[in-house]
């Protein structure tokens, strides 16, 4: 589950987790974890949360992120699976 503040942050700790570090710098060069990955915004999650907790905790980033584009980011890394 990612909360990162913009689609290029949320693609590449994406990228990271699924297929392994693409920097090739870190312990995850080249180990593909494949594990699934979704934004605390994206529908399918937010739906998930409670609407009390979701407006006390994260209402205010669903105003400053542009979440459409970094579902798009997300859906492209979760495709390359």
């Amino acid at each position: 589950m990612l909360g990162s503040p913009n689609a290029d942050s949320s693609e590449l700790y994406a990228e990271t987790v699924v297929n392994g570090d693409p920097a090739w710098v870190g312990p995850l060069a080249g180990v593909a974890m494949k594990l699934p990955v979704f934004h605390i915004l994206e529908p399918e999650i937010r739906d998930q949360i409670d609407p009390e907790l979701f407006e006390k905790h994260l209402a205010i980033m669903e105003v400053a992120l542009d979440i459409d584009e970094v579902s798009k980011a997300l859906r492209k890394v979760r495709a390359s699976e």
